[in-house]
């Protein structure tokens, strides 16, 4: 299956429909978002923008009230509150991040890094919460210091996390372990996605590296302030 279908198919699943209909925000009912995602969190709002539509994905119930909150502005001020009202988490923070894929990685860049398909004691406590498996690259003595964690949100999404400790970065390991993860990712028959905040530029750079590109694509988030 070519990898744009891939792509349909995760975000049919993800945000409940997938392509938007037309340019502008559309609400739409998704029972997925009343239950748990990859970590176990329940995450009752979750959104996709293409650069012409984006889709929100929340419980069904709440379609008309979010929609009505929403209109046409998302980044009204005191939006994220509002929505953390309507659907039960509280006052929230609601966001938009760079949402990228890609159906190739630069071969150029190399492997690195050891799989673990769980979580074992030796590894970074921050790897635990997720459900795929994950890849690690250690010092010369043994210790990890940085790792990619995968996300599966579903039989085609496989979202990428990379985290690198101080004396790894600068020397190309989070491409490295970005590349290779991907590389896993399509050969398993789903598609890669990496997201990360705007002003993210070190992320930025490791997804361009690989081939990540920045197509204007969007993902949006409700997070309840801590």
């Amino acid at each position: 299956m070519e990898v744009g279908r891939r792509l349909e198919l995760h975000l049919r699943s993800w945000v409940g429909e997938w392509p938007p209909p037309s340019s502008g925000v559309h609400i739409v009912g998704d029972p997925a978002r009343a239950a748990p995602t990859w970590d176990g969190t329940v995450r009752p709002l979750q959104g996709v923008g293409n650069g012409l539509g984006t889709v929100i994905a929340v419980p069904p119930h709440a379609v008309d009230a979010v929609g009505e909150a929403i209109g046409d502005d998302l980044g009204r001020a005191g939006l994220g509150d509002d929505l953390g009202e309507i659907l039960g988490v509280g006052p929230a923070a609601f966001g938009a991040g760079v949402f990228r894929t890609t159906g190739e990685v630069d071969p150029d860049v190399p492997d690195l890094g050891v799989w673990f398909e769980q979580q074992t004691d030796d590894l970074p406590e921050w790897l635990a919460p997720f459900n795929g498996p994950r890849l690690v690259a250690f010092s010369d003595d043994g210790r990890p210091i940085a790792g990619v964690g995968i996300k599966i949100h579903d039989r085609y999404g496989y979202e990428v996390a990379v985290v690198t400790d101080e004396e790894a970065r600068g020397r190309g390991v989070a491409r490295r372990l970005v590349a290779s993860a991907t590389r896993r990712i399509l050969a398993e028959g789903a598609v890669p996605t990496y997201l990360h905040a705007p002003d993210n530029t070190t992320s930025a750079r490791v997804a361009e590296a690989v081939g990540f590109a920045d197509r204007g694509w969007t993902v949006h988030g409700l997070w309840p302030r801590r």
